[in-house]
């Protein structure tokens, strides 16, 4: 094997320009085809990015490129373990450098942004008050929430409103922790990070981001912004293969109670103790998944390697697409369309209509993807007067503005002249009343072909 047979792809990242806006990068699936309840199949556009996103094309290439070198890790003698062990502490450094760490800083792989969010929780030195807003998504609420040392505060009306709330309660209280998210995964807007850090290093505290929905947006710096930890997901990032990571200060880490008990996390266990690995070792008990992680690690890189702006500028005019055409059309309302600064994230409602209706008629008869209900961040939908759900609508780098055209025309024709199908609840979900597709279980077999 030559040293360049698994050297990290770098594709090509073309910068989309006129009014037509292309897909900034290759994504897995892009292609797929799905059946219509009103017969017939149609290419598949999925504008339920928020929720998870697809894999990345090189991120695919890459876990086919490695899959057949994969190893024990850490521990082996065999020549592929060795890779093995290469592969996965390669991809720590390549995740660290996208984040933007620290030398200093720990990059701890997990299983998604949630369980780093609640790997911090634990970490959290006794007798710190932590401060959170209750606009966040549950992976950023609940392991907060259940402590009687945290505050949960009311967000405000907008992003600078929440925003000005958070720095007044850090300057009149004594808080250890700040935990925010990056970008609404309901609004899409996006909080002022840098701003943040310093109100809250001002007042003796550290600031926790949850990178979910920023990161697959815009990048991000822990260094540069001040950012003490952030937690990010592989399967928000283009990489679905069930590896997330927290990236921060190691000292709390260091000091905490290792998340997992279990091998590789130890130093030695005798029969009166263990002696704990630190670093990153001590919260990584278990087999590793070094296929995740290299998956991330390819994800990072290939964002990484995008021009500078190409990426806000994607997502920028396909929101301005979408937002524009969404509020040209009677009978919806978008919640918060035109936020200061917002990611491709956009929800609305139909009045009088449920949203559960509308999405499964955007499914079942124009093969589109999209997501209603409170998007688990129940007291920030509640709070939008979305008891009832809404529809949301998110872009990645696959997005073209023909997806966005196609989604509003659906909605165009659902609001005119209604829907094909009678709809209504079907085995506790939204669906055609009568439908002809294969039922979901049953749609891909185990040895049916992959989509290209």
């Amino acid at each position: 094997m030559s040293t360049s047979t698994l050297s990290p792809a770098r594709p090509p990242c073309p910068v989309p320009s006129g009014h037509a806006v292309g897909a900034l990068l290759p994504v897995v699936g892009a292609d797929t085809v799905v059946p219509l309840a009103t017969g017939g199949t149609t290419t598949y556009v999925n504008l339920d990015n928020a929720a998870s996103t697809p894999a990345l094309r090189a991120v695919a290439d890459r876990v086919a490129q490695v899959l057949p070198h994969y190893a024990s890790v850490h521990r082996g003698a065999g020549y592929l373990s060795r890779v093995s062990t290469a592969l996965f502490e390669q991809a720590r450094g390549e995740v660290g450098r996208f984040a933007g760490a620290r030398p200093e800083d720990l990059v701890v792989f997990t299983r998604s942004t949630t369980d780093a969010l609640d790997l911090l929780a634990r970490a959290v030195p006794p007798g710190a008050r932590v401060l959170v807003a209750d606009v966040e998504h549950h992976a950023n609420l609940l392991p907060w929430q259940r402590s009687a040392r945290t505050t949960v505060v009311r967000g405000g009306a907008d992003a600078e409103e929440t925003t000005a709330l958070l720095e007044a309660e850090l300057a009149a209280g004594r808080y250890g922790l700040l935990a925010v998210a990056g970008a609404s995964n309901v609004t899409g807007e996006v909080l002022p990070l840098r701003r943040l850090a310093r109100a809250a290093h001002d007042a003796g505290a550290r600031i926790a981001v949850d990178g979910a929905q920023l990161l697959p947006h815009r990048r991000v710096d822990v260094g540069r912004d001040g950012i003490d930890y952030l937690a990010l997901s592989g399967h928000k990032l283009y990489a679905p293969f069930g590896s997330g990571a927290l990236v921060g200060r190691r000292d709390w880490l260091d000091a905490a109670d290792p998340y997992l008990a279990g091998g590789g996390a130890t130093l030695d266990v005798r029969h009166d103790g263990v002696r704990w690995a630190t670093g990153p070792d001590r919260h990584e008990a278990g087999s590793p998944n070094v296929v995740g992680a290299v998956a991330l690690a390819q994800a990072c890189l290939t964002l990484g390697a995008l021009p500078p702006g190409a990426l806000e500028a994607h997502e920028a005019a396909l929101r301005a697409r979408l937002v524009d055409g969404l509020e040209a059309l009677p009978g919806v309302q978008v919640v918060r369309p035109h936020p200061q600064d917002a990611v491709g994230v956009v929800t609305l409602t139909v009045p009088g209509r449920s949203v559960s209706e509308v999405a499964a008629y955007l499914s079942a008869e124009h093969g589109t993807g999209v997501r209603d209900g409170r998007f688990c961040a129940h007291r920030f939908a509640d709070a939008l007067g979305l008891a009832e759900g809404g529809l949301r609508v998110s872009t990645g780098v696959g997005t073209s503005s023909a997806d966005v055209d196609r989604l509003l025309r659906a909605l165009r024709q659902f609001l005119t002249t209604g829907p094909a199908l009678r709809y209504g609840v079907v085995d506790g979900c939204w669906g055609p009343l009568s439908d002809p597709r294969p039922a979901p279980a049953a749609y891909l077999a185990a040895d049916a072909p992959a989509s290209r």
